[in-house]
């Protein structure tokens, strides 16, 4: 569920049903051409809708009739303080100005800024930081952090509707992510215009791609937001890209490119699995079709765990299996894992079709099975949950003779767990 009200960035579609859009912001100084439009062309091949490049100059201002002409992807002009740079800006063809209520000044400048947008058809956006807010709100801001954002995005709602503008779209940012998900939910119930995400300063790549997870993907969850943006403290803009491309993807919001599903690895390993992942992963760039591909670090759970993957591998000492939709495909050594997984994905993408041969794939089912009978002893969730399955069914058909008592035992003693045994006890999720 997006915003009611759609605006369109370019070619972009914002809110009203639109698919999310990704955004991001370059790195480098705007004026600086080259440099500049290199790391466009970057984040826009890593999956950008729209790009925001910084406006403080007057020889930036310069520059953007250059980018927004040569740019793949539409341009955002980011303007603070000076409202003069958004009307310049307006001039050069920006796609869309944001603006600060914080700091752009009073109404009459933000007057002019509207008129100027009205003439030229271009979509503002209104972004409020927890960093920049009001004057008039700095002591509602030590009361209830959450309403000074609102209230700030909600004044200069109202003064857009009084102004007869509405061609815009709202962010409310903080570094607090429970406040920026409190002040965006609150947002979403009081205006009917397109919500830009982001969790601002989250942070390094590593702590500001958890952050901005976690928040982001809580509103996005809620339904609520319409473009998003990953801050990270990186000169690469693109690794902003790709963590809302995970995001979106996780959510099933949208597609791009493969989805790699990995074990977290245990004691039952049997091969080097981080330097496999890795490798699957960095493979799979090269791949633009959404192909779910997964890597199991041991063939004990079989491939149940995985049976949705399109493509896999499951591997034991020495060998491995192949494996796609649940079906085994066929046995390999170890060492052509990898490369033989590639070699079937490539038959697919080609042919749009999974190559079985029949033969093989029984000597990997048969290859699979064996190693399951070794471990029969081992109760895996999926064992577990087959047993539970299979009593419920000889239970129906009053054949439960036909269980093993030593099974029943361990299928018995599973449904008689109390919560309060358990190291999960207080967790949300019912056994029953």
């Amino acid at each position: 569920m997006s915003s009611k009200r759609q605006i369109h960035v370019g070619s972009v579609p914002i809110g009203g049903g639109a698919p999310v859009a990704v955004q991001t912001m370059t790195k480098t100084e705007t004026a600086d051409l080259q440099a500049t439009m290199a790391q466009i062309h970057r984040v826009a091949e890593a999956g950008a809708d729209i790009v925001r490049v910084a406006v403080p100059r007057e020889q930036d201002v310069e520059a953007l009739r250059t980018i927004v002409r040569e740019s793949p992807i539409p341009i955002i002009a980011d303007i603070h303080f000076n409202y003069t740079l958004a009307l310049r800006a307006m001039d050069a063809g920006a796609h869309a100005v944001r603006i600060n209520p914080g700091n752009i000044g009073g109404s009459d400048r933000v007057a002019m800024v509207v008129a100027k947008a009205k003439e030229t058809g271009t979509p503002l956006r209104i972004g409020v930081n927890s960093g920049s807010l009001p004057r008039h709100l700095h002591e509602l801001e030590r009361e209830n952090s959450v309403e000074a954002l609102v209230t700030a995005a909600t004044e200069f709602v109202e003064l857009m509707e009084r102004l007869t503008f509405d061609d815009f779209r709202v962010s409310i940012k903080s570094t607090n992510v429970p406040n920026t998900i409190a002040s965006n939910r609150l947002l979403s119930q009081r205006i009917p215009y397109p919500l830009h995400l982001g969790i601002t300063e989250a942070g390094t790549r590593w702590s500001g791609s958890l952050k901005s997870s976690v928040g982001l993907g809580t509103l996005l969850a809620d339904g609520i937001g319409d473009t998003i943006r990953i801050s990270l403290s990186t000169f690469h803009a693109e690794e902003e890209v790709k963590v809302a491309w995970e995001i979106l993807k996780a959510l099933q919001l949208r597609e791009r490119g493969p989805v790699l599903i990995a074990c977290p690895t245990c004691g039952r390993l049997q091969f080097d699995m981080d330097t496999v992942v890795a490798d699957i992963e960095k493979r799979l760039e090269a791949y633009p079709d959404p192909i779910e591909v997964a890597v199991l670090g041991c063939a004990v759970n079989g491939i149940g765990e995985a049976s949705h993957a399109d493509f896999g591998i499951t591997g034991a000492k020495n060998e491995g299996l192949i494996f796609s939709r649940g079906r085994a495909l066929r046995k390999v050594p170890q060492d052509q894992l990898v490369d033989t997984l590639f070699a079937e994905i490539d038959k697919y993408v080609a042919s749009r079709e999974i190559d079985v041969d029949h033969a093989e794939a029984a000597e990997g089912a048969a290859w699979l099975q064996a190693i399951e009978e070794e471990n029969a002893g081992e109760m895996t969730p999926e064992r577990l949950a087959a047993l539970e399955k299979a009593a419920a069914n000889a239970a129906d058909a009053n054949d439960l003779d036909e269980m093993s008592g030593s099974l029943l035992d361990v299928v018995a003693a599973r449904q008689r767990l109390d919560e309060q045994e358990s190291p999960t006890a207080g967790r949300r999720f019912s056994r029953t």
